[in-house]
């Protein structure tokens, strides 16, 4: 989804509820940060929203939720969630982002941090999380030393921590391999290069003749006249 794209469904759910303020929770709330964000990373067709004021009025986003008339009209839909919706670190409302000015009639979106959001994925844990959180690592949208901060923060299992862990070192492992340099470094190809031209002036400066058995070597004309003999003819023929 497009950044204008969640602004029409918040200018939607403040008409709907009179509220003023939501909170996003899902992927879009990447928004926040990164407004102008590939769209291949957010494929997904939902805003996840909770009314900041008062939260029993997000049940009444259905009316533009999934399959609603306003979802089969725009491709696009609001998915009214509550807090216990993802499982997150300490402190994350305090780390809230305000979405950038559009068209909301006013209507504010206060978006997840990305490391929260990270966070958040992480836990979840399903297919489409893990290849999210895979593009922000690899997009550099999130760091490594700021997730595993969190990570201490958020209220899971062991179990649970020691598999986010290992899906964040695969996953800025990934990052890591993709900001390598090739193993063929301009050095190396310099290195060839120098030696190539060095092979190429020692066999200019080798002795006009090496070997009594080899052509390498061997003036040219008494090469020429080895090959017309061969032929039956000789130099002077005609």
């Amino acid at each position: 989804m497009k950044k204008r794209q969640v602004d029409h469904v918040l200018r939607a759910a403040g008409r709907i509820t009179g509220e003023k303020q939501f909170i996003i929770i899902g992927s879009q709330s990447l928004h926040g940060k990164h407004p102008d964000v590939a769209d291949d990373i957010l494929r997904s067709f939902e805003v996840d929203l909770i009314a900041k004021r008062d939260q029993s009025r997000s049940e009444w986003l259905n009316v533009i939720g999934q399959d609603s008339h306003f979802h089969e009209q725009f491709g696009y839909y609001a998915d009214p969630v509550d807090e216990s919706t993802a499982v997150l670190p300490k402190g994350w409302k305090a780390r809230l982002v305000n979405l950038p000015e559009g068209e909301t009639d006013g209507v504010r979106g206060l978006c997840l941090d990305p490391h929260d959001l990270a966070i958040a994925k992480y836990v979840a844990g399903r297919d489409k999380d893990l290849v999210f959180t895979r593009e922000l690592a690899t997009r550099g949208l999130v760091a490594q030393n700021r997730l595993m901060v969190l990570l201490d923060d958020t209220p899971v299992s062991e179990e649970v921590r020691d598999r986010i862990r290992n899906q964040m070192g695969r996953d800025f492992g990934a990052k890591h391999a993709l900001d390598s340099p090739p193993p063929s470094s301009s050095k190396n190809l310099e290195q060839i290069r120098a030696q190539a031209r060095q092979d190429w002036l020692t066999l200019r400066q080798m002795p006009a003749t090496e070997s009594s058995d080899s052509e390498i070597g061997r003036p040219a004309k008494r090469l020429d006249q080895d090959n017309a003999r061969d032929g039956g003819l000789e130099l002077d023929d005609e």
